[in-house]
């Protein structure tokens, strides 16, 4: 699981209680140690450890900075002193997100003690003052469901943009020269997103291969691997190719310092190794390294938001859009000749020859079915947006390779969005929800969200704290 770790900001302003304030301050850093919550205080940089002074705007930056948070949680302990919290986060660039505990009954004089939602009212038009995207967490008490839920995805949103802002996937060889579709402008990912490619050639990948052949030991491990958990109908020889294979492409992971792989899995690819890269690739991506085929660079993109949106604890598919269910009319069919990480299989997987391919090293098996996100990250003319949806899985007709037949609201709906763009027939699917977390983190990475079902308003009540069904499947 992702580790991510918040700067706790609380904050109060002086024409309200203080004594309440630091009481609230306290409180919430408890509720969040029982959380289990990741967080750096401040209660080193002044006697309340409450942020309302101007002057200690630089300290808070520099203790952060040095502590390495990945997001800022601004409680508004009393009102809070908006443009000081503001001026924190212009600073530091993080995803910020903004909350109040829900204020007591009045004094029996009638004194309010800290008027918190008032606070963050202000707050958010200072925010958007100083153009700092922010998420808003309800007002409530700090027992409430929203508040363990709203934290936990605001965590998994900081660890989408940690992700997103520290791309840099090797490219082993270029595209196919048949797949126009996955082209992709590296110096516009470079200048938009600061998104970082690692290209090499496959004779550098076919010597790592030689290498980890002849040292053996990782080697065999991973053909011992293959060997416990799938059913191996292929020639010893070939099965150590595809180890080989695993550990080249590991090797040269760390060696160019990336967290995904976009692989040119054909024609070339067989020419020097014998196999389909598809069962090494399904590896990879069990360990949680994205491996994309067709070195689809936006592919691989797609992978590692959806990943990260499931804070690493789930195994994404790279899959093709590929044909419609014979008899649900909106009913598709994911599937890839058989890259898929075993965990999400619903069958024990077996090394074979994929479809339309006569070499083997492919992996065939069904998924799980149940309710999955699908995502894909793409651009047209300089303009990038993330396609975003829900779909569930459903019974279909057995076929090679990896697949799973999902069942989509509206399927024309989403056909017209894929071939209409900038999409293309690849996307990432991952079991659960986690599109709300991604369609949060748009905002803070700089892509257009873009739902194939017209569910934004819930999705938005959904951040907003409220309980929505997303019914539309």
């Amino acid at each position: 699981m992702a580790r991510i770790r918040l700067g706790y900001v609380p904050t109060r302003r002086s024409i309200f209680s203080a004594p309440d304030a630091i009481k609230y301050r306290g409180l919430t850093a408890d509720r969040m140690r029982e959380l289990g919550i990741d967080f750096v205080d401040i209660t080193d940089i002044n006697e309340e450890g409450l942020l309302y002074d101007d002057n200690d705007v630089a300290k808070v930056e520099e203790k952060f900075r040095k502590e390495g948070v990945d997001g800022l949680f601004v409680a508004h302990c009393n009102f809070g002193t908006e443009y000081v919290c503001a001026r924190l986060a212009k600073r530091m660039n993080l995803p910020v997100l903004m909350w109040g505990p829900r204020d007591e009954r009045p004094e029996p004089d009638g004194m309010r003690l800290r008027d918190s939602q008032c606070g963050i009212f202000a707050t958010g038009k200072v925010f958007r003052r100083f153009r700092v995207p922010f998420t808003y967490m309800t007002n409530c008490r700090l027992t409430d469901p929203e508040f363990e839920r709203g934290i936990k995805d605001f965590l998994a949103v900081c660890n989408v943009v940690k992700t997103f802002r520290n791309i840099r996937i090797l490219q082993i060889g270029p595209r196919p020269f048949d797949f126009w579709s996955t082209m992709c402008n590296e110096g516009e990912l470079l200048e938009k997103y600061n998104i970082q490619l690692s290209p090499i050639p496959l004779p550098e990948l076919s010597d790592e291969i030689r290498k980890a052949k002849a040292e053996k030991t990782e080697v065999d491990e991973v053909i011992k691997y293959c060997k416990e958990n799938m059913t191996c109908d292929i020639a010893d020889d070939l099965l150590e190719n595809v180890a080989g294979l695993k550990v080249a492409m590991k090797r040269l992971v760390a060696k160019y310092g990336c967290n995904a792989v976009a692989i040119q899995c054909w024609n070339a690819l067989q020419g020097e190794i014998g196999i389909m890269p598809c069962a090494a690739n399904a590896l990879m991506n069990e360990e949680g390294i994205p491996v994309v085929c067709e070195t689809d660079i936006h592919g691989a993109i797609s992978q590692l938001i959806a990943e990260a949106a499931a804070m690493n604890e789930r195994r994404v598919m790279f899959a093709d859009w590929t044909v419609r269910h014979p008899d649900n009319e909106n009913g598709e069919l994911l599937q890839h000749c058989g890259p898929w990480p075993i965990s999400v299989a619903k069958e024990k997987p077996t090394i074979c020859v994929p479809v339309a391919f006569p070499q083997n090293g492919a992996i065939s098996a069904e998924a799980k079915h149940g309710p999955m996100t699908i995502c894909r990250f793409d651009g047209d003319e300089g303009n990038y947006s993330l396609l975003l949806g829900h779909a569930k899985g459903i019974d279909g007709p057995w076929t090679k390779g990896t697949y799973v037949w999902i069942e989509v609201a509206n399927l024309k709906r989403l056909e017209a969005k894929v071939v209409e763009g900038p999409y293309i027939h690849h996307c990432a699917a991952i079991h659960g929800d986690v599109l709300p977390v991604i369609y949060e983190a748009c905002k803070y990475i700089g892509v257009t969200p873009d739902l194939y079902d017209p569910i934004e308003d819930k999705v938005k009540a959904y951040l907003h704290g409220e309980d929505v069904v997303f019914d539309e499947v």
